[in-house]
């Protein structure tokens, strides 16, 4: 699933867990993973690294036909802007990414400047 989750697909999120300093993150890819558990670090199989992912209240519940919960995981990929800060994303981001900054529980998460175009240098004055 890409960045376009509402808030509806959030209801139950509690809290989100950071594996990373999201500070140091122009941006995150997020998507909605299905999983086991509601309340512990879900397995990832993809590649890149996970940086994050939400753990659910009591009050959700799992899917009746797969009997697994609906949670939102934050990654990157190995040719993301953190790793590679001149490759592909030096500017512009994938559809799926979001500022790290902007994401908390139940709220989807939003691009912005910094996540679609780097952070921005910082100026120093000439002596």
């Amino acid at each position: 699933m890409s960045s376009l989750l509402t808030e509806s697909d959030l209801i139950h999120e509690e809290e989100v867990v950071w594996l990373e300093n999201p500070e140091k993150l122009d941006y995150v890819r997020q998507a909605l993973d299905k999983t086991k558990r509601r309340n512990t670090k879900p397995p990832y199989a993809r590649d890149g690294r996970m940086v994050g992912y939400a753990l659910l209240d009591e009050q959700a519940s799992p899917d009746p036909d797969s009997g697994l919960y609906k949670r939102r995981v934050f990654f990157l990929l190995p040719h993301d802007r953190d790793s590679l800060p001149d490759g592909l994303y030096r500017e512009g981001a994938p559809g799926e990414a979001v500022d790290p900054r902007t994401i908390a529980p139940r709220k989807p998460g939003a691009k912005t400047p910094r996540s679609q175009c780097g952070s921005l240098p910082i100026a120093t004055s000439a002596p």
